[in-house]
């Protein structure tokens, strides 16, 4: 893609966020404009939320916001008290989409001091193991990758099998 594509990919994200969320911001007590201003509405989405403000540069990482994307409507839709296993499903499945029926036929109760703890053993486990997961996809993609060298071609300075 060139760099006009890539922008212009930016922008239908950016407004697609918008449509789907103006309506959460001014209900957790935000403006509707921080709903649209780029990279900035993930920092503010990071505070409704109520996660640190450094998972905003995860979004960015390839791959890593594959995981990071889910996790961030699972947590918008319980800080508006979407806390259902059906309200999860609907989520992930819809790709984030469930939000825009959040945001445009429901009731919207924001609640801003909710427990991040989670609530039973399952939601812990699969809580830890997303951490894991992004932890090590982190270190896998952009630090060190395991690799077995094939053939001899390189015996001089590595040794076949290593």
């Amino acid at each position: 893609m060139t760099l006009y594509q890539w922008l212009v990919f930016f922008l239908i994200v950016q407004i697609i966020h918008f449509m789907g969320t103006w309506k959460l911001y001014e209900a957790a007590g935000r403006k509707r404009w921080e709903a649209i201003v780029p990279v900035y509405n993930a920092i503010v989405l990071m505070k409704i939320i109520n996660r640190p403000t450094w998972w905003t540069v995860l979004l960015f990482f390839p791959i890593i916001n594959l995981i990071m994307f889910p996790v961030v409507w699972v947590e918008t839709m319980r800080s508006f008290g979407k806390n259902s296993t059906l309200d999860t499903a609907l989520g992930i499945g819809t790709l984030g989409f469930y939000i825009y029926y959040i945001n445009y036929t429901q009731e919207l109760n924001y609640i801003s001091d909710r427990s991040l703890i989670p609530t039973n053993k399952t939601a812990d486990t699969i809580s830890s193991l997303l951490f894991a997961v992004i932890v090590a996809t982190l270190v896998h993609t952009y630090v060190m990758q395991p690799y077995t060298i094939p053939t001899s071609s390189l015996e001089k300075s590595l040794l076949v099998g290593e």
